[in-house]
């Protein structure tokens, strides 16, 4: 192994304004060689990103950083900020989870590209001009000529990000962080990008930090691991052997509570293993891994259909986002929809919602046509057909207390009754395991993972025969996602609930349904039982998204 370019010596981050107090990094060390990658892995706030935000003195001003951070000899917590302009970008490059938020919305990608290399290397437009289309080929973006003039909102999030590393690698930098570059992106582009910075740690001879929450990617994606939690490091192992040698419990934890495509977990077998942290009298933490337990026999599906699609076509001017599509879910079942971003999910799923009207084609819950009803025709069935948003910080109302938001979807359901509201939502709040006295208080006083539940409280608070999974878990940490998903297998099983579970990640789709339909530009490519998909696919687009998410 080379010398290490990067030496981080005991790194204490506490912030010191008025938006957010405490200690985000404690006593943090670790080193990393060129050509080496390193993972730092943790849940949301638990200071992986301010650690790599502290590396490059990207904190607010009132920020209070001690420690080191040696940096070929040169300590970068001590550095001045005149010192640090020629540390970013030239000697460390940055990319951030989100593109479309970094890069500047006014400015065409080339120019914006061009600016560093002029700003660092004082070279001239022209020279700019044609080292930012050299880059631009290096990172593969497709077409590069001729987008190297187009704005970020014309390019697709994956194309987006390969804008990013190329601004990021510009000037050769010896260091590149990637703080979850990939956390946005369908699994074929995230098999793309990961392979592009791997491809050019190699190349350059750079070293990578790796930022993520996701255990399998950093497993195959790096050399090392450093698992976090609440600013501390837990455990360093190689990435290779993150799921065979992991040896403390949050990492243990963290591993029974994620899912892999090659790993045979099913709601139907088992549930997920839950970890959780208390924090002990003396600041330290315990944790408990509640291990996972065999799942009880669910609710047999009641005979009939609980929906049934025929020839659906949603269509915006003169585009069709869903192109005559049919399908049937029976009742009790779980059927999974898979697919790449603008393949049609989210239209597909709006259709069947009532929230757009389709071009042409049936829309039956049970026995009753839902299509080409009017707002108040529809009104009677909206009960029993709920659904359950990605982000739910976004979907619940911020000025409404939990009461208020689960008592007004009764009122306007026609539960006039104060006392059988009050039944109601204590009931359903006790399902999705949400303490009573939470009525009281508002959606930011809550995790995610507690947000979340609230939503499903919402959605569940009407007894509905069949609820609209969009996307429920991808903006929650690994364990939260276990919890949800533990909890969303638990109420299927208890109600007889039947699912429409539309995600872009295989591995959670494979673990929580029946079925599984492949939806491509607007059409279903293919549907079977999770064993058939998995392991016999027809399609050729199905055998390359299971590749690129194993």
């Amino acid at each position: 192994m080379n010398a290490p370019i990067l030496q981080v010596v005991d790194l204490n981050v506490e912030y010191q304004n008025p938006l957010r107090t405490g200690t985000a990094v404690d006593g943090l060390s670790f080193d990393i060689a060129r050509g080496e990658a390193l993972a730092l892995v943790g849940e949301s706030g638990c200071g992986k990103s301010t650690t790599a935000l502290s590396l490059l003195k990207l904190l607010p001003s009132d920020t209070r950083i001690t420690g080191s951070a040696a940096f070929h000899g040169r300590d970068l917590v001590s550095a001045t900020d005149l010192e640090m302009q020629d540390v970013r970008g030239r000697e460390i490059g940055i990319v951030f989870q989100e593109p479309m938020t970094s890069l500047n919305p006014v400015y065409r990608i080339g120019w914006q590209i061009g600016e560093v290399l002029r700003r660092h290397l004082g070279i001239s437009r022209s020279e700019a001009r044609n080292r930012t289309l050299e880059l631009l080929e290096h990172v593969a973006l497709p077409d590069a000529a001729r987008k190297i003039d187009a704005y970020p909102h014309e390019l697709s999030g994956g194309q987006r990000q390969r804008v990013m590393i190329a601004m990021a690698i510009a000037l050769k930098p010896q260091l590149l962080i990637a703080d979850e570059p990939t956390t946005a992106l369908d699994a074929s582009v995230r098999e793309q990008i990961l392979g592009l910075i791997d491809r050019l740690r190699r190349e350059l001879n750079m070293a990578v930090l790796l930022i993520s929450h996701d255990l399998p990617l950093v497993s195959r994606w790096t050399d090392r691991v450093i698992i976090m939690h609440h600013g501390k490091a837990m455990e360093a192992l190689p990435s290779p052997d993150l799921f065979t040698a992991g040896r403390h419990p949050y990492t243990r934890g963290l591993i029974g509570a994620s899912i892999r495509l090659d790993d045979g977990k099913r709601y139907d077998r088992a549930r997920l293993a839950e970890v959780q942290a208390v924090r002990k009298p003396d600041g330290e933490f315990d944790f408990t891994l509640k291990q996972a337990v065999s799942a009880t026999t669910g609710m047999l599906p009641t005979a009939g259909p609980a929906l049934t699609v025929r020839d659906l076509v949603v269509q915006y001017g003169g585009s069709r986002a869903v192109d005559g599509v049919s399908f049937t879910i029976p009742k009790g079942h779980t059927l999974g929809l898979v697919g790449e971003s603008g393949c049609g999910k989210s239209s597909l799923s709006r259709a069947i919602m009532g929230l757009v009207r389709p071009a042409s084609g049936e829309i039956v819950l049970g026995e009753d046509p839902l299509s080409g009803l009017s707002s108040r025709a529809m009104r009677p069935h909206r009960k029993r057909l709920q659904m359950v948003f990605q982000d739910p910080f976004a979907s619940l109302n911020p000025r409404h207390s939990v009461g208020t938001i689960l008592s007004g979807v009764l009122q306007a359901n026609g539960v006039s009754s104060s006392v059988e509201r009050h039944r109601r939502i204590r009931e359903t709040l006790d399902q999705v395991g949400l303490a009573y006295n939470s009525i009281h208080r508002l959606p930011h006083e809550f995790s995610g993972g507690q947000r979340q539940r609230i939503a499903i409280a919402r959605a569940l608070i009407l007894r509905p025969e069949l609820i609209i999974c969009d996307e429920p878990t991808s903006a929650l940490d690994v364990s939260v996602q276990a919890q949800i998903l533990n909890l969303l297998a638990d109420l299927k099983h208890e109600l007889g609930l039947t699912y429409l579970f539309i995600s872009h990640d295989l591995a959670i789709v494979r673990y929580i349904s029946d079925e599984v339909m492949v939806m491509r530009s607007g059409k279903i490519l293919e549907r079977g039982s999770t064993e058939t998909i998995w392991e016999a696919p027809n399609h050729e687009y199905t055998r390359t998204l299971i590749a690129a998410a194993a």
